[in-house]
């Protein structure tokens, strides 16, 4: 199942994406796509409904704009240096355990809104990453049961302004979290729609041009590694995100670098998750 949210921003509704890619609005089942949501059996539960009342849903018109799929989360926790090209490109070493730092869960926006350039940025990059959504709550997890506590897998677009990130005393939380740096979907996947996450193709442009390109194959630690890993450290609780790094390609990794700029556009995607695009603007 293909789950989604649209409408205005801070007004949206649940949907859900059928295999022909019409999107129905599922607003009448009566939950949104939160932590209870996937904490109790909600996938399961809306598929059931659908079975009977799937004709009865409102189909959404290709027109409305798509919002984050899932209503924000308590955390996104992610990896840094987790493909060995990517932290080849960037100069440092491939670490022996997963690289940890939070992004703020503000800098969440919909797959397609624009992202905006921070106020003093002098760096703004890139960066196409897999993100795991939980769907159960993750505590000392082994690597053997990571899966079960997995609700689906997202595209997302982990925008960093490499200033603030490594040149303002070395803090990743501050490039990472400025607003609209967190462009989620168009769609939450379900683990049974994708075979193996530790093997997908993923993509990005800029005006064009493919600067990443590459598969999750290249990953340092795997999906069932990443989750267990983070559980020994912290809770995950249900609708928490992992964004699980960025393959080579990254403006960073440029000689001479390359940054975006007001009126480029972004486009990206993963296999079996869909695409997504991104208008560059200045902050005002």
């Amino acid at each position: 199942m293909k789950l989604i949210r649209f409408g205005k921003v801070g007004s949206e509704k649940p949907g859900v994406q059928l295999e022909n890619g019409t999107r129905i609005d599922v607003s009448a089942f009566g939950q949104d796509f939160d932590e209870n949501f996937f904490g109790n059996d909600g996938i399961q539960q809306l598929e059931k409904w659908l079975e009977s009342n799937q004709n009865s849903c409102p189909e959404i018109s290709d027109s409305e704009r798509l919002g984050s799929p899932l209503v924000r989360p308590s955390k996104i926790v992610c990896v840094g240096l987790n493909y060995a090209k990517h932290a080849a490109e960037s100069g440092m070493t491939i670490p022996k355990e997963p690289v940890l730092f939070f992004k703020a869960t503000s800098a969440i926006v919909g797959p397609n809104d624009d992202v905006v350039i921070p106020k003093n940025s002098e760096k703004t990059d890139w960066e196409v990453e897999l993100a795991v959504v939980i769907g159960k709550k993750a505590t000392y997890v082994s690597e053997a049961d990571a899966y079960d506590h997995i609700a689906g897998y997202v595209l997302h677009n982990d925008y960093s302004e490499r200033a603030f990130q490594i040149e303002k005393e070395g803090q990743w939380c501050k490039g990472k979290g400025c607003d609209t740096f967190a462009p989620l979907g168009p769609f939450i996947a379900t683990t049974d729609e994708i075979q193996n996450p530790n093997n997908l193709d993923l993509w990005l442009k800029l005006n064009g041009e493919k600067l990443q390109d590459s598969n999750t194959s290249d990953f340092i630690f795997n999906i069932e590694q990443v989750v267990s890993y983070i559980s020994q450290y912290m809770t995950l609780l249900p609708g928490d995100i992992i964004s699980t790094g960025t393959p080579s390609g990254v403006g960073f990794g440029f000689s001479p670098n390359k940054y975006l700029k007001a009126g480029d556009v972004v486009e990206l995607g993963i296999e079996g998750l869909g695409t997504s695009k991104q208008l560059i603007k200045a902050y005002q």
